[in-house]
């Protein structure tokens, strides 16, 4: 009997112990810190002072799309190497820059904070290291942008508006943050609105046929024919006969998205009033609800003259990329 209880205590300390042991072996990583959209550039300063900081800026300091003057996609922060370290390794995005090693594109996940993304790149030379840049540019700012939408998404979700009377109408739910309203709650249209310090960031959710866009071969003039219609008839400017229609100086860039797993149209460019003086960004995603025969049309725009509006139609991004179709 007593060999059995000495066994059995035996056996008890020893699975306590690997558990003890395996505790200690997990890193317990602190949350990361950072402004939305900023990166630190973690490289030696004589390289951001020429042509790799040039290829590094043209790529992560690139011109948004869509606004009407220039914004980065993202703010950089440069540091040289040994700068990186204690709570500056916290920073939610960093890309860092290290030569006389062979050409290498890395991406980590979490490796000094949650959540957070890293990107190592590496060359003998500077030729190397910007070769390295260019080939991978675009997955770098997909990659990063996705750390961000995903963060927003986790900051707006603290504080969200009952979005039923949306759910009920349009089978749509959308997350978006109580500071939001809702102006208008039509059988066929939806209207929201924030107010911003000089200015409003808005929201509209409407239906159209899959003809209203695929009538034909011509998706960015159906779109701005779209746009239009619902403008004059539920956006009105501030004098009688204004209305909101798209910007008819510049066509708007179109790409093709997804959204809840579902094809959509992305379009950003800029609007304005008709007969007035006004003028502002706009993101649209048209989601193709084929089940349905219809497109379910998600927009976001902002008005804040004089003010810049990279980080507002950011958030809108955001709300809008978070929609489900029920």
């Amino acid at each position: 009997m007593k060999n059995i209880i000495f066994l059995t205590v035996l056996l008890a300390s020893l699975l306590v112990g690997c558990d003890n042991s395996e505790s200690a072996n997990k890193i317990i990583l602190t949350d990361s810190s950072g402004n939305i959209n900023n990166i630190s550039v973690v490289v030696k300063n004589q390289m951001w002072e020429n042509s790799v900081g040039e290829a590094l800026r043209k790529s992560l300091a690139a011109p948004v799309d869509g606004l009407p003057q220039e914004e980065p996609l993202f703010s950089l922060n440069q540091m040289p190497p040994e700068a990186f370290s204690g709570f500056v390794r916290k920073n939610r995005l960093f890309v860092k820059i290290e030569g006389n090693k062979a050409a290498n594109f890395k991406i980590f996940t979490n490796p000094f904070a949650q959540p957070q993304t890293g990107v190592l790149i590496t060359g003998q030379n500077s030729e190397e290291i910007i070769a390295q840049i260019n080939k991978y540019s675009d997955s770098i700012v997909r990659i990063l942008k996705t750390t961000e939408i995903k963060e927003k998404q986790r900051r707006i979700s603290k504080s969200l508006k009952n979005d039923a009377s949306l759910q009920k109408k349009f089978g749509v739910s959308l997350k978006f943050p109580t500071a939001y309203r809702y102006a208008v709650e039509d059988e066929d249209f939806f209207w929201i609105r924030k107010d911003i310090p000089r200015g409003n960031i808005e929201i509209m959710i409407y239906q159209v046929p899959l003809s209203a866009i695929d009538g034909d071969t011509n998706v960015v003039g159906n779109i701005i024919k779209m746009r239009d219609s619902i403008g004059k008839a539920h956006i009105p400017g501030p004098v009688n006969g204004s209305y909101m229609i798209t910007e008819e100086a510049y066509a708007p860039y179109l790409f093709d998205s997804e959204i809840d797993g579902k094809f959509a149209y992305e379009t950003k460019g800029t609007w304005e009033v008709k007969n007035a003086f006004m003028a502002g960004p706009f993101i649209n995603y048209a989601i193709r609800d084929t089940a349905n025969n219809r497109y379910i049309i998600l927009e976001g725009f902002a008005f804040s003259p004089a003010s810049a509006k990279r980080d507002n139609m950011f958030e809108l991004e955001a709300i809008l990329k978070s929609a489900k179709i029920n």
